[in-house]
């Protein structure tokens, strides 16, 4: 399995697990711990984990709506100015959560360089 697969599954089981405890700071620890241990090169960096926590945040958020038929959803998208569409609130939501994680696991990366784990 290539580093890029692995790094992409390592990073949504582990900012899953760490959600049940941390909140949303959890997915920046997570890109950062798998950068640190299973290397990426040039762009896949920063775009491994932004996928991978993308993905995660919108099919999270997506379950979590389902359940209250997006009701709150439709409400804070209004508030948003994002015309009351609960889709386009979880995509940007998932940006926003992807972001974070692809500039954890840039720093990830450097912390791996600092520390001569080549």
């Amino acid at each position: 399995m290539s580093n890029n697969i692995l790094n992409f599954i390592a990073t949504i089981v582990l900012a899953f697990i760490l959600s049940l405890f941390m909140g949303w700071p959890s997915v920046m620890t997570a890109a950062l711990a798998t950068a640190l241990f299973i290397p990426l090169k040039k762009a896949s960096v920063f775009f491994i984990p932004f996928l991978a926590i993308l993905l995660f945040w919108i099919v999270y958020s997506f379950i979590l709506s389902n359940g209250n038929d997006f009701i709150l959803a439709k409400r804070i998208a209004t508030l948003l100015s994002l015309g009351g569409n609960a889709y386009l609130l979880m995509l940007v939501t998932g940006v926003i959560g992807g972001l974070a994680a692809g500039v954890a696991a840039m720093f990830g990366k450097q912390l791996r360089l600092v520390f001569g784990k080549n």
